[in-house]
C-alpha cells in the first residue's frame, strides 16, 4: 500500500551549533564501540539472531564496503527487529532491500516506509544517497510479494510519523544534520521507554573520512547537546549503524 503526503516547502527548525568539521564531544563520550554481534545480542538482551538473506549483503561496490560492512548493517538492523515489534519505522526506501529484511524478521509487525518523492528530491537537503523512480521506490520488497509493509512517499520535513508508538525506527534518509536532527526528534515523540533507534551511516572513528557520515554524527551530537538523547549509543565494529535504546 502506498500512500502519498501533500508535501510543502521544507521550513526545518533546526539549529546545529558545532559547525562542520568540528569536534563532537558527545560522539566521543556517548558511543560504545561493540566488537561483534555476540556481544552486541549479549548486551541488548537479545535472544534470536536476525534471518539474513540476499547477495546484496555481500556485494562489494567501493572502499565503503570494507569487512563486509553491509552485511554487518543488516546484522544490527534485523536483530532489533526479531523482538515481536509491532510498529516498525524506516525513512529511506530506496529499493527496498533494507525494508524486506525489517519485514521478514518482524511478520507480526507493519513496516512503515518512508521515501521522498522523485519530484520533491531537491527539497530534500543535499546528502542524499540516491534518488530513485517511483517505480524503484519499493520494487525490491514488492517483487518478494510481502504484504505487511506500507509504503510513504513524503518529504520528512513535513510528515509526521503519526502510526501509533514506535517500537523500531531506522533513520537513512537526508544525511544532513538538520535532517538527522529533525527526523530524529520527530520520531522520539511516538517512541516509549525500550524502543530502538537506529542511524545508518554511522561510524565515529571514520567522521573525517566520509562527508556523510560526518553529517550524521553532527546530527546526533546536536540531539544530545539539546537533551533529546540520554544513554549511550552502540556501534558495531565494522559497521555504519548506530544503535540507541529510549530509555
Amino acid at each position: 500500500m502506498t500512500d502519498t503526503a501533500t508535501l510543502s516547502k521544507p521550513a526545518l527548525n533546526v539549529r546545529i551549533s558545532t559547525p562542520p568539521g568540528a569536534p563532537l564531544p558527545y560522539i566521543n563520550s556517548k558511543v560504545l564501540e561493540v566488537r561483534n554481534m555476540k556481544y552486541l545480542m549479549q548486551a541488548m538482551g537479545w535472544r534470536i539472531y536476525p534471518m539474513l538473506e540476499g547477495g546484496h549483503l555481500h556485494y562489494f561496490k567501493n572502499l565503503g564496503c570494507l569487512n563486509d560492512r553491509r552485511l554487518h548493517d543488516a546484522e544490527v538492523l534485523v536483530a532489533a527487529c526479531c523482538g515481536s515489534p509491532k510498529t516498525l519505522l524506516e525513512i529511506g526506501t530506496n529499493k527496498g532491500h533494507a525494508t524486506a529484511l525489517m519485514a521478514r524478521n518482524a511478520p507480526e509487525g507493519t513496516v512503515y516506509t518512508v521515501n521522498i518523492p522523485p519530484e520533491e528530491i531537491e527539497e530534500g537537503g543535499r546528502l542524499t544517497t540516491c534518488a530513485p523512480s517511483c517505480e524503484e521506490i519499493g520494487s525490491y520488497y514488492r517483487e518478494r510479494g510481502l504484504t505487511n509493509i506500507r509504503q510513504i512517499l513524503a518529504n520528512t520535513t513535513t510528515w509526521e510519523p503519526h502510526i501509533g508508538t514506535i517500537d523500531v525506527a531506522f533513520i537513512d534518509g537526508c544525511h544532513d544534520a538538520e535532517f538527522v536532527y529533525n527526523d530524529t526528534r520527530k520520531i522520539l515523540r511516538h517512541c516509549r521507554s525500550g524502543s530502538l533507534i537506529l542511524w545508518h551511516d554511522f561510524n565515529p572513528s571514520l567522521v573525517k573520512v566520509y562527508k556523510v557520515i560526518g553529517e550524521v554524527c553532527r546530527g546526533i551530537n546536536q540531539l544530545y547537546v539539546d537533551g533529546l538523547l540520554k544513554d549511550f549509543i552502540l556501534h558495531l565494529q565494522d559497521s555504519f549503524m548506530g544503535l540507541y535504546r529510549v530509555p
